[in-house]
């Protein structure tokens, strides 16, 4: 019988490699590595963060999903939904003719128009476990790209839910990654979950470890972030802590203690074996770039610019970090940033666009930069060009110089 599930790609890397860097790689972000992560045009001095953009996760899905197309040139490709929380990459991947399937959890739905001989791709974030029986029902081909680091979280969901340990997610239940991690829940028959979605959810669950209280309220308060059938006074006896990958990853480790300490005040720190279970799923990418990005503290910035996706729920969170120290703009692409007085952008915390006027006040400033995790370079490249040449006409000249310096 021919394969039909690809996980580890098709051997195409050599291939797909020089045109995907021609598409996503920037020479200027390239050049400021070279120099420290920095970049002086006229008065206007550019930091980079340390680490930013492209994770090992995002870059290995979206080289699998060009591998794909060489792969298989006269068959349909569908994609489950965007491959990445970035506009611009899933723009691109449907003009190469992948189609995406409606965003639809009915999956008899969203998959009624593929078909055996066709491919679907699933995205990093993974698919619900009830979206892979259906595609195995179709018999079409799969390719795989989940992150490893999603695999992972996986695994310690599966475990809890095989000792009977009701798995806490720090996440967002309507987000696609948590969707799929607590969906493995029901591998294991009478599993159950709970989805807290900050410290503040976290304290309403504790509190009720602790003392106790109405359980239907409970249910109401978190109606679509639980399991069927969850009930609190038994299924929080005992609990093992997991996490979207790309949540804050210091609130991650707070939630964890938060229901340590409330199950050891309830039934004593010696029955904690029995009860917690904690495992280290933060992704090692997510919190590297919160830490390069905390690290520009010190650096007395007066504008911070964070690239990516507003429905990306890492670079929202280098948002809310950004916003602690300095005037933070979360802009989706270099577009956003209209003239040297005009930006567009998402404030954190908030669902919608706004705009904000003398954003860039003459005299010598010093801006920070930093993209999420779906963020090609080419667009924290694009992003310096325009702001650089909103600023002085010679600006453009400048950078030309600095890029091709040495080569």
């Amino acid at each position: 019988m021919a394969q039909t599930y690809f996980q580890k790609g098709f051997g195409m890397r050599l291939e797909v490699r020089p045109e995907l860097q021609d598409r996503y790689r920037s020479r200027i972000v390239d050049k400021m590595r070279e120099a420290g992560s920095r970049l002086v045009v006229g008065d206007l001095t550019f930091v980079l963060a340390r680490e930013f953009g492209f994770c090992y996760g995002v870059d290995r899905a979206l080289e699998y999903a060009y591998e794909t197309v060489r792969k298989f040139p006269d068959r349909r490709i569908f994609l489950t939904g965007e491959i990445i929380h970035n506009p611009q990459v899933n723009r691109e991947l449907q003009q190469r003719g992948i189609r995406f399937l409606p965003e639809e959890r009915d999956p008899a739905v969203k998959y009624g128009d593929v078909r055996s001989p066709d491919v679907v791709v699933l995205p990093a974030f993974g698919v619900p476990n009830v979206d892979m029986e259906t595609l195995n029902d179709i018999g079409c081909t799969v390719v795989d790209t989940t992150c490893g680091s999603v695999l992972n979280v996986w695994k310690n969901v599966e475990r809890y839910a095989s000792l009977g340990v009701t798995s806490i997610i720090h996440g967002k239940f309507e987000h696609e990654e948590t969707r799929a991690t607590f969906s493995r829940t029901t591998l294991s028959p009478g599993a159950h979950y709970l989805v807290v979605r900050n410290t503040e959810e976290a304290a309403a669950a504790c509190d009720y470890i602790v003392d106790g209280g109405d359980g239907q309220a409970f249910l109401e308060q978190f109606s679509r972030a639980v399991s069927p059938g969850f009930d609190p006074d038994r299924h929080l006896e005992r609990v093992g802590l997991a996490n979207q990958t790309t949540m804050l990853s210091s609130e991650s480790l707070q939630v964890a203690e938060m229901f340590r300490q409330a199950l050891a005040r309830r039934y004593g720190e010696d029955d904690l074996t029995h009860r917690y279970i904690a495992f280290d799923t933060i992704c090692s990418a997510t919190e590297d770039r919160q830490q390069a990005l905390l690290a520009l503290r010190h650096e007395a910035l007066d504008a911070m610019i964070v690239i990516g996706g507003y429905n990306s729920s890492n670079t929202n969170n280098l948002a809310r970090i950004a916003a602690t120290f300095t005037r933070s703009f979360h802009i989706e692409d270099a577009t956003a940033i209209v003239s040297a007085d005009e930006i567009r952008h998402k404030p954190p915390g908030r669902a919608g666009e706004t705009q904000t006027h003398q954003w860039l006040p003459d005299g010598p400033r010093k801006i920070g930069l930093t993209a999420g995790a779906s963020t090609p370079n080419s667009q924290i490249g694009e992003a310096i060009e325009r702001i650089a040449g909103f600023r002085d006409t010679m600006a453009l000249s400048r950078l030309k110089e600095f890029v091709n310096a040495g080569s």
